[in-house]
């Protein structure tokens, strides 16, 4: 009897200093150093990837966001600010429960397929506000020089990037709102394009983000 409680006793203190161990090794020490080592090494990545203007954040580079003019009465959906280069669409072009309007940290596609009638529609209605908003006098934008990015949203309906042509489609009309001469935007994308990774995976890329807040800044200085 007495051994029978005395090697209880000796297997419960094994695990208890297990525990103890594990929980220090795994719970406290191991967490301690991966984040010493993230932000040694990967400061900016660590925290978010955070992008500053104006000594305060921004934003993410990771995560698109709106260039919208304030909500007016009587208006559903805000009208975009056209000083401003435009991202992709978001909510998939359409009413979207998962992501709206970016207000939700979460993320979601349409799930509709390609001869989806509501997304064909969506598609042509994007089309059109692509060449009327960017059709500036002596610069009109015609159908076939709108990319696909700029009618349709990406698949997490987050995405911080468009192509160099949707950027390049924008120049003209920021140019004009911003009064600034148009080499000098057309310079800041170039400066903004990151070509593909490693050299040949994805496609050459501009994030909207970065390139406003260097818009600002051009802006600022004019």
């Amino acid at each position: 009897m007495n051994n029978s409680v005395s090697n209880t006793a000796r297997l419960l203190g094994a695990g208890l200093r297990a525990l103890l161990v594990l929980t220090l090794v795994t719970g406290v020490i191991y967490p301690l150093v991966l984040t010493g080592v993230a932000q040694g090494l990967f400061h900016n990545k660590a925290n978010g990837s955070e992008i500053s203007s104006d000594g305060r954040v921004v934003g993410s580079s990771l995560i698109g966001q709106n260039y919208n003019l304030p909500l007016k009465e009587g208006q559903d959906t805000p009208a975009a600010d056209l000083k401003w280069f435009q991202g992709r669409p978001q909510n998939g072009l359409g009413t979207n429960s998962v992501n709206t309007g970016y207000k939700l940290i979460l993320s979601g596609a349409t799930n509709r397929s390609g001869d989806n009638e509501e997304l064909i529609q969506w598609v042509k209605d994007a089309k059109a506000a692509v060449i009327k908003d960017n059709s500036v006098p002596g610069h009109p934008v015609t159908p076939s020089q709108v990319p696909a990015d700029a009618v349709t949203s990406s698949g997490s309906g987050l995405d911080p990037d468009i192509s160099p042509d949707y950027a390049d489609l924008q120049v003209q009309r920021v140019a004009e709102r911003n009064d600034v001469p148009v080499a000098e935007v057309r310079k800041l994308v170039d400066e903004h394009t990151d070509g593909r990774t490693l050299g040949f995976i994805g496609e050459p890329r501009v994030n909207v983000l970065e390139l406003n807040v260097a818009l600002k800044d051009l802006v600022a200085k004019s």
